[in-house]
């Protein structure tokens, strides 16, 4: 006959309910007998029944994540730090992707269900004042939101108005006057990053007494193929910009393939600053405003697992986290000629 939690608290002098409280993250047990709860189920080889676990606790063991996208980078990469978050305290994802956004609202699933089949719920980069997500947010659940801000939610985010103002000043420092924004589209233009970056070169712009070219801004839909097609719009034009702030990495990757497939070099030529610090960026050598998008994953996933477990509540109005970012100057940005 295998080990049982009896054979633990026995071993370990204390009850069976604090042996499954303690192994399972709970509180109200004291760091000390959890510590020797954990050393006592390690020594006898005893681990806890996820199903029983989750029985007992009245929990499901899972956390929904809906986000518009899951193959994009940015979005990938942070399932993928909620996800091991998730999984050292043995908690699933139920992913929910509620496809490309359109005409302002995202395909949500029906709430009265998503409460039966998870115990949190972590929203990524939708805009807070989407009519399909008042439901969700007053389910009152543990809830955490990256991207934007909604009250008594946990939000965790970075300042997109300073990140783009960073970049803009950049080029305009390098003395830049006729500056590009290369932005997402009408599809993403209600998320919050993209206005509150929109807002932020505009600001720059004006603070600078720049001409605003609306020949000048164009939609590269955050893809690299995106990008390049904008960029060859842009170049195409009579009067073509010196420099482009794009509201993505992915999006000035396409502009470096385009700028060069027109014989130009970038940085010499045309100057391209991004937003990110993808992993390609410093092959690629682009200049970008770097945001700290692992850490934006794991801090929502243990903030929200600490409010499922009820040791880190939110207050009464909620709470926002924002993270640092950083210009990272490369080859792709340089004074104007």
């Amino acid at each position: 006959m295998g080990i049982t939690i009896r054979d633990v608290a026995a071993a370990a002098g204390v009850s069976t309910a604090t042996v499954s409280r303690a192994l399972r993250g709970l509180p109200n047990v004291d760091q000390v007998t959890r510590e020797r709860v954990k050393d006592v189920a390690a020594a006898l080889d005893y681990v806890i029944s996820p199903s029983a676990s989750r029985l007992a606790s009245g929990r499901t063991g899972s956390i929904a994540v809906i986000t518009p996208y899951i193959s994009r980078w940015f979005f990938s990469e942070i399932i993928a730090r909620v996800e091991s978050v998730m999984q050292q305290s043995g908690m699933d994802l139920l992913l929910m992707n509620v496809g490309d956004y359109q005409n302002g609202h995202a395909r949500i699933p029906p709430t009265p269900r998503l409460r039966r089949r998870v115990d949190g719920i972590l929203i990524v980069s939708l805009p807070p004042q989407d009519p399909d997500l008042e439901a969700i947010l007053s389910l009152g659940m543990p809830t955490a939101m990256i991207g934007g801000i909604a009250p008594n939610v946990e939000c965790v985010v970075i300042d997109d108005v300073s990140a783009a103002k960073r970049a803009t000043e950049h080029l305009v420092a390098l003395g830049h006057t006729r500056i590009a924004l290369m932005a997402g589209g009408p599809a993403t233009a209600r998320f919050t990053a993209e206005s509150q970056r929109e807002r932020g070169f505009h600001l720059v712009m004006k603070q600078n007494s720049l001409v605003e070219d609306p020949m000048l801004e164009v939609f590269g839909h955050f893809t690299i193929e995106g990008g390049e097609s904008a960029m060859d719009a842009l170049l195409n034009q009579p009067n073509p910009p010196t420099a482009v702030f794009a509201m993505s990495d992915e999006m000035a990757f396409g502009a470096i393939r385009s700028i060069r497939k027109h014989g130009l070099e970038p940085g010499c030529d045309v100057s391209i600053v991004g937003v990110d610090n993808h992993p390609m960026s410093s092959y690629l050598g682009l200049t970008t405003v770097s945001q700290p998008v692992s850490e934006l994953g794991v801090t929502a996933g243990e903030r929200l697992m600490g409010q499922i477990l009820g040791i880190d509540p939110l207050g009464e109005n909620g709470r926002v986290t924002e993270l640092p970012t950083e210009l990272m100057v490369r080859e792709s940005t340089g004074t104007k000629s």
